[in-house]
């Protein structure tokens, strides 16, 4: 591992990280309704509820921004990470003081909406390959800052998580192929530099247009073949080809209606961006059980 790697911070640390950040960004100059109008000992308990189905996802994380603002906070999972819920289902308690509720309600909600969402959109595309030896896998097209609990989330609806980061795995897409063509290199030179010099444990990614390009790749001992925009048609020739001696993967142009015929030719992946920059936050809310307020003694 070089001295960069060594450096990164640890997933927890990471997380923490994420949490502080946003909560600097809601709480950074206080929660002025909260703190002008609600008392200081007022107590409450309030539920976390779905509004919508979907996939469960960040309710860990939602108990961790509660406890960061105020670690006398209970916090409850009732619906654990990956589980299907429906609308009115409920999700987590909460409950302590009532002006700690409210200071982190929307940032808890913010994640938990958002990671829900991502693991919704993943599962339905899971759903459209049921029974199918191919499996739905996300890329790094993620918002900045958040990666490792997006991919946390496609993971929760039955996706598989491509390279986390740029250490993980060598993907020599278009640019690295336009860049070395350039000085004279071909794809299989290419390829087969890359094969010499990986680390250790790490596999070798080839992006191709075209037929040709995919046997050449595989020919230089690439590890995966990434098919970019191609035919369902183009992709079963590749399949046909070289099933079996590389692991194939589509990508680009993939959608819901489609990608059933994508992972009918056979390929063993089929990576969508989609999955984290486009989803649509599930539907979530947090309502205080009007009884349960009380007065603390001082």
């Amino acid at each position: 591992m070089n001295k960069k790697m060594d450096k990164a911070p640890k997933p927890e640390e990471q997380i923490d990280a994420i949490i502080d950040l946003s909560l600097v960004e809601d709480l950074g100059h206080g929660d002025v309704t909260s703190e002008i109008l609600i008392p200081p000992e007022l107590e409450g308990k309030a539920t976390i509820f779905a509004r919508e189905a979907g996939i469960l996802a960040g309710a860990e994380i939602a108990g961790k921004v509660f406890r960061r603002v105020d670690s006398s906070l209970a916090f409850t999972v009732l619906s654990k990470d990956g589980t299907a819920v429906k609308d009115g289902d409920k999700i987590a308690e909460v409950s302590g003081k009532v002006i700690s509720i409210l200071k982190t309600e929307r940032t808890a909600l913010n994640f938990l909406q958002r990671l829900s969402g991502i693991a919704s959109l993943t599962a339905k595309y899971a759903a459209e390959t049921h029974g199918l030896e191919t499996y739905i896998a996300d890329t790094r097209k993620t918002t900045p800052g958040l990666r490792r609990l997006e991919k946390h989330a496609v993971s929760m609806g039955g996706g598989t998580n491509h390279r986390l980061h740029l250490g993980d795995g060598i993907l020599i897409k278009d640019n690295h192929l336009a860049a070395l063509r350039a000085t004279g290199m071909s794809l299989k030179e290419i390829v087969a530099r890359a094969k010499k010099n990986a680390p250790k444990g790490l596999k070798v990614e080839a992006e191709v247009t075209t037929i040709d390009e995919a046997k050449e790749a595989a020919e230089a001992g690439a590890d995966i073949i990434m098919l970019d925009n191609m035919s369902p048609d183009e992709m079963r020739q590749v399949v046909k080809s070289l099933k079996g001696k590389v692991k194939i993967e589509a990508s680009g142009g993939i959608n819901l209606s489609n990608v059933r015929q994508a992972a009918l030719t056979g390929v063993d992946y089929i990576s969508i961006g989609a999955l984290t920059h486009s989803p649509k936050s599930l539907d979530i809310s947090l309502e205080f059980d009007p009884d349960s307020f009380k007065l603390a003694s001082p």
